[in-house]
């Protein structure tokens, strides 16, 4: 196999996980690749966008981490927003979604009704209901208890995000609806699923790339695998970039 050319990457993450999610990958990328993990606003150090948040708010506060040379890598809620800003910043190299698809909500996945539940449940007890999510998207690991006790070793007892940015990630996650976006893409994208993720729909599964023995969380339960196919998948798509570019 040729050896693959060093790739810029960012790395985006879900609801309710910040960056550090990304660290289990931290020793299996190539030499010379420069990778971003970058964290949305209201998590972490980063300042909170001013209420109502807008999609052109949370461009506009991740221009500078978004840049146009590198392969854009989204993480659940992080792929649906990472996909929404298309239609707001200059497009990159490449998007790549991991376990999101043109919308969360699905007949086969999270339906619109169990998201509905949840939103509910949030609003009496954020925090309770962050740590039940964290518990809902183990269940496809091969070992889900551990693959929990990882999250909370990494993020731990409570969410590093505001209730606000939080309860505006749900809303995101509710209404967000990409696939006219996908359909007309400014960029070559790549799908990338865990072959046991219980929280992605059967038909945006089939669209694809299988990871083995992973649910939502293969940064988890197969870093390795997922480090390498991240980084195959952006040599691809930035080949392709290349090759249509004008």
């Amino acid at each position: 196999m040729p050896r693959l050319a060093p790739q810029r990457l960012v790395l985006l993450s879900g609801w309710g996980v910040d960056k550090r999610i990304w660290q289990p990958l931290t020793d299996y990328w190539p030499d010379g690749s420069e990778v971003s993990c970058v964290d949305w606003p209201g998590y972490g150090d980063v300042a909170a966008l001013p209420e109502p948040a807008t999609l052109t708010s949370l461009a506009h506060a991740m221009a500078d981490q978004l840049p146009s040379d590198a392969v854009w890598v989204g993480w659940s809620l992080g792929g649906l927003l990472a996909t929404a800003l298309l239609d707001h910043l200059p497009a990159p190299r490449g998007l790549i979604l991991i376990g999101a698809g043109e919308r969360f909500c699905s007949d086969d996945g999270v339906s619109t009704a169990e998201l509905a539940t949840f939103q509910r449940a949030f609003a009496r007890d954020p925090n309770a209901t962050w740590q039940h999510f964290l518990r809902w998207q183990s269940q496809g690991e091969p070992n889900a208890r551990h693959a929990y006790q990882q999250l909370r070793t990494l993020l731990g007892d409570t969410p590093s995000a505001t209730p606000s940015t939080l309860s505006q990630g749900l809303h995101w996650l509710a209404t967000l609806d990409n696939t006219q976006r996908l359909q007309d893409a400014p960029c070559p994208v790549g799908r990338l699923v865990g072959e046991h993720d219980p929280l992605v729909a059967s038909g945006q599964r089939a669209q694809a790339a299988r990871l083995a023995h992973a649910g939502h969380c293969p940064m988890l339960s197969q870093p390795a695998e997922l480090a390498g196919v991240i980084t195959e998948h952006a040599a691809t798509l930035t080949q392709q970039a290349v090759k249509e570019s004008p």
